[in-house]
C-alpha cells in the first residue's frame, strides 16, 4: 500500500506498535472541551497504578495504606506537562512563586457506570478542577464528566457537580499518601475552579508539553524520512 502525505510512517507503526499513553495518543482534536485520557486507577483499586514514563506501562506504584479509594476514574491527559506555563497559572492564584511537579496533567473523571480495571482511554469533558499543591509543587487535578454518561453527561461545570462527590475527591487527594501517625502528608487544596480555568490549565499544559518535549509528530516523521 502506498504511503500518503494524510498517512504518516511513524503513524501506521501504531497499527503494529503500542502507542505510549503519554507521547504517542492525541488529547483529541476538541480539546480542551473534549479529551481524551488515560485511566490508571479506578475507584474499586486498593492498589495505586501509575503509568511508567520510560515503557508506558502501568505499574504498581504503592499499596493504598489505608481504606480510602479514589472516588472517580483517575489518570492523565496524554500529551500533558505540568511546567512553567501551568505553575504561572497556579502562582498568580495563590500569590507565591511555585513550580511543576513535571508530571502530565491528571484528571478524574465522573460517571455512574461501574468500569472495573484502568489501563483504558475515555473520552471526557472538562468542568473544573481542583488547585492543588503536592509539597509545594503544582499537582492540578482536573475534574471531568464521562462523555454521553446517563448521570453526570449533562454537567457543564465544576458548581453543578454534587459536593458530596467533590468532598470525596478532596478528602482522597489530602489523605492518599499520608504516612501512619501523620497530620499531613504535604498536599494542600487552595482553591476549586470552574470550567473556564480548567479549560486554561489544560491549554498550558499542552503548551508546556510542547516546550520540554517538541512536537513528537514533526520530530518522528522527520526522522523517519531520512530512514527511509
Amino acid at each position: 500500500m502506498r504511503r500518503t502525505a494524510r498517512q504518516p510512517l511513524w503513524k501506521l507503526l501504531n497499527v503494529l506498535c503500542k502507542p505510549h499513553p503519554w507521547h504517542g495518543i492525541s488529547p483529541g482534536d476538541n480539546a480542551p472541551r473534549l479529551v481524551n485520557c488515560f485511566i490508571e486507577v479506578v475507584p474499586s483499586d486498593t492498589v495505586k497504578y501509575e503509568i511508567d514514563k520510560i515503557t508506558g506501562y502501568l505499574k504498581v506504584d504503592r499499596p493504598q495504606r489505608y481504606s480510602n479509594t479514589c472516588p472517580a476514574l483517575y489518570g492523565f491527559l496524554p500529551q500533558s506537562y505540568c511546567g512553567e506555563a501551568v505553575a504561572e497559572f497556579s502562582s498568580l492564584a495563590i500569590g507565591r512563586k511555585l513550580e511543576g511537579d513535571g508530571d502530565p496533567l491528571d484528571i478524574c473523571v465522573l460517571t455512574d457506570r461501574p468500569i472495573q480495571h484502568g489501563n483504558l482511554l475515555v473520552e471526557c469533558v472538562p468542568i473544573g478542577g481542583f488547585r492543588m499543591l503536592d509539597h509545594g509543587e503544582v499537582d492540578d487535578k482536573i475534574v471531568a464528566v464521562l462523555k454521553d454518561d446517563a448521570t453526570y453527561g449533562s454537567r457543564t461545570d465544576i458548581s453543578e457537580a454534587p459536593e458530596v462527590v467533590l468532598d470525596r475527591i478532596r478528602h482522597y487527594f489530602l489523605t492518599y499518601k499520608l504516612p501512619p501517625g501523620a497530620l499531613t502528608n504535604g498536599c494542600e487544596i487552595t482553591h476549586t475552579y470552574g470550567v473556564a480555568e480548567a479549560h486554561e490549565v489544560i491549554r498550558r499544559s499542552f503548551a508546556d508539553y510542547q516546550d520540554r518535549f517538541g512536537n513528537l509528530e514533526d520530530i518522528l516523521t522527520a526522522a523517519l524520512s531520512v530512514m527511509t
